[in-house]
């Protein structure tokens, strides 16, 4: 079986229907171990919390692991940052790049980088560690963050079939994602810079 067969929306729905005894425990820890394992789907964890849950429970339980998990990283890369460990780290001048250009801005960067599906958040999870920024700006950059792209998933993937039939409530939502995308890049040629 191959990864993606692993973590289809589907096959995540059946785990969570077959751990119900354990309540949202495992909508929970999924998002929370994206953070860890990046390759890992969270839009399909997603999915899976909004229609096992609903929408408003189920986007608090992805949103709750996902903050819990990226700040847990953040926390271990400012712990062990400057170990023999991640030293490779601070030697990549991509990096060393996009820590100067968050100490300088602080909470913008990071909360717009978080907003974006598209931004691989462990990337800036690490980089925010070996950052001078507070654990406090941190934290509310990331619960802000992934407040706007966790309810974006979560509203599209909670009623697919209103997609279908509401072309009005699509539009919205292709906008959104286009503008979304568009600003994903207008960041990447920033920090190219």
């Amino acid at each position: 079986m191959e990864l993606h067969e692993w973590f289809s929306t589907d096959r995540i729905m059946d785990w969570i229907h077959h751990y119900e005894s354990f309540g949202p425990l495992p909508g929970f820890f999924l998002p929370l171990l994206e953070a860890f394992l990046p390759f890992l789907p969270l839009f399909a964890f997603v999915l899976a919390n909004v229609n096992a849950f609903g929408l408003w429970f189920g986007f608090f339980i992805s949103w709750g692991g996902a903050v819990t998990g990226s700040f847990l990283v953040f926390l271990l890369v400012r712990r062990y940052g400057r170990e023999k460990i991640l030293s490779f780290l601070r030697k990549n001048k991509q990096v060393n790049q996009m820590m100067d250009w968050v100490d300088r801005h602080g909470f913008a960067p990071v909360f717009l980088l978080l907003c974006f599906p598209f931004t691989p958040s462990a990337v800036v999870n690490i980089v925010a560690g070996l950052s001078k920024i507070s654990m406090v700006q941190y934290l509310f950059a990331v619960m802000a963050g992934k407040t706007v792209m966790i309810f974006t998933i979560s509203y599209v993937g909670y009623d697919v079939a209103a997609l279908i039939h509401q072309p009005g409530r699509t539009a919205v939502i292709v906008c959104i994602m286009i503008v979304l995308w568009l600003g994903g890049k207008q960041m990447e040629k920033r920090l190219g810079k």
